[in-house]
């Protein structure tokens, strides 16, 4: 049994902007509550980045930059490894702070600190990747190639996994000898907080920022000149604000966005891998917050309703709202009020065009400790068609619509998985990441590939160099 730290012992002291090897208050003394989403209550205010902040933190991270290129690849490794072994000692309480801030059950928060420091690991020994290339010479001609970094980079993360994408998606930039602003999610930025606070003294001052904030913080520095690239974990109108917002000065984007995802189930299905794939692939655990999540499934008509019944089964009994902090808890609330307001709407919006509603479909009762919480029952809806808005949009709640086909082409139009037109595919499972394995995907759900190779070369730019040996 995981023993958890004292609370209050693992919760940040600093609630500030941190940059520079500092913190610091922001300039126009503006904070934000922060709410513990399992309860409804207030947990603290922290500060919030606005341009002037973005402008200082910029500078100091630009200044920074220099000396940091310029370490060797062995010594780089070695700060990226260090990290990974802090963060690892203070798993435990990095995914306390991100159950009470996120309402994601600890249970499940525990391994995602020990992800972020397999990334950090896993880039670390990829250093040596980034290297440039001779090209055969013409007469008198040599030439080769430089891989060299951008420069300041900054990364905007996603509320449901803040330590796990906080910590991980550090490590490509920084192997690749860039500097890096980090900001965290407006929802919940404690545990991002916390993590500048047990890598303050890891990282040379300037080389890591951490910048709580919201929308203006994020313009700015997607707007800011010296930022060289800008990279956003969230939703799909982010992504194009950003977009839009960093085109003036050229910049890159990396962007990992929705997803509407679908488990499609053909007729020579395991019946019990089936069953198990449709239950974990929705991430009730985490309200179906995911990006991942499998929330529309095509089931055959031969194994429809055996195969709803059973899921609908399995989802009672595994999926329990309760306590985010509590280790026994299954099942977490979504972020905010307005989330859930959002999700209700969605499961509203579903009855009123004539989908079925197997399961749920509103807050749980009965409960005095989650009472206040942003909990939605674990929801499910069969008999859902192509035009619903439940079938067309994403939700990011724990909402599930349910298909029924006969006719292969009239579900799919095609079967290989050559021609599925998605980033990511898994044949008889469902949502793992793989290090080493390009993630990201096609069409809106995003733009570039992470946890490779090529996510760490995407840090860098090529230069070009010729000698002339007449």
């Amino acid at each position: 049994m995981t023993r958890l730290p004292d609370l209050e012992e693992a919760l940040p002291t600093h609630h500030g902007l941190f940059y520079g090897g500092k913190w610091h208050s922001p300039c126009q003394k503006q904070y934000r509550e922060t709410f513990n989403p399992g309860n409804g209550s207030v947990i603290t205010s922290v500060a919030q980045a606005d341009h002037e902040d973005v402008d200082a933190a910029v500078q100091a991270a630009a200044e920074a930059y220099p000396a940091w290129r310029a370490i060797t690849p062995t010594q780089r490794a070695g700060y990226l490894r260090k990290a990974a072994e802090v963060i690892r000692k203070h798993a435990t309480e990095l995914a306390l702070i991100d159950a009470l801030n996120t309402g994601n059950p600890i249970a499940e928060m525990l391994s995602d600190a020990n992800v972020a420091a397999a990334n950090l690991d896993y880039f670390a020994g990829l250093i040596p990747m980034v290297k440039g290339e001779t090209i055969p010479r013409e007469n008198d001609q040599f030439h080769y190639t430089l891989r060299e970094p951008l420069g300041v980079v900054a990364r905007i993360v996603a509320y449901n996994h803040p330590v796990m994408f906080a910590g991980g998606k550090i490590a490509a930039p920084l192997a690749a000898g860039n500097t890096v602003i980090v900001k965290p999610p407006e929802q919940a930025p404690l545990s991002c907080l916390r993590l500048a606070e047990i890598l303050a003294d890891v990282f040379p001052p300037g080389v890591l920022s951490i910048l709580p904030g919201s929308v203006p913080c994020g313009q700015a520095l997607s707007t800011h000149p010296l930022v060289k690239k800008i990279t956003l974990i969230g939703s799909v109108p982010t992504g194009k604000a950003i977009q839009r917002s960093a085109a003036d000065t050229l910049k890159p984007t990396l962007f990992e966005l929705g997803g509407k995802n679908a488990l499609l189930a053909f007729p020579d299905a395991d019946i019990d891998r089936l069953v198990d794939g449709i239950t974990r692939g929705m991430n009730f655990t985490w309200a179906g917050q995911s990006c991942g999540s499998t929330s529309r499934v095509f089931l055959h008509e031969s194994h429809h309703d055996e195969v709803v019944l059973r899921v609908l089964e399995r989802i009672q009994a595994l999926y329990k709202p309760g306590l985010p902090t509590d280790m026994a808890t299954t099942m977490g609330p979504v972020i905010s009020k307005a989330a859930q307001e959002r999700v209700l709407d969605f499961i509203a919006s579903g009855k009123q065009e004539g989908a079925h509603l197997a399961l749920g479909g509103g807050i749980p009762t009965g409960n005095a400790a989650i009472e206040g919480g942003y909990f939605i029952k674990p929801t499910v809806f069969t008999n859902v068609q192509p035009h619903m808005r439940i079938a067309r949009e994403e939700i990011f709640g724990p909402v599930m619509s349910v298909f029924k086909w006969k006719d292969e082409e009239e579900v799919l139009r095609q079967r290989t998985v050559g021609k599925i037109d998605a980033g990511f595919i898994w044949v008889n499972q469902v949502g793992r990441h793989f290090l080493g394995v390009p993630f990201g995907g096609y069409k809106e759900s995003g733009a570039g590939r992470e946890e490779c190779l090529e996510e760490l070369l995407s840090f860098t730019q090529t230069k070009s160099v010729n000698i002339s040996l007449a």
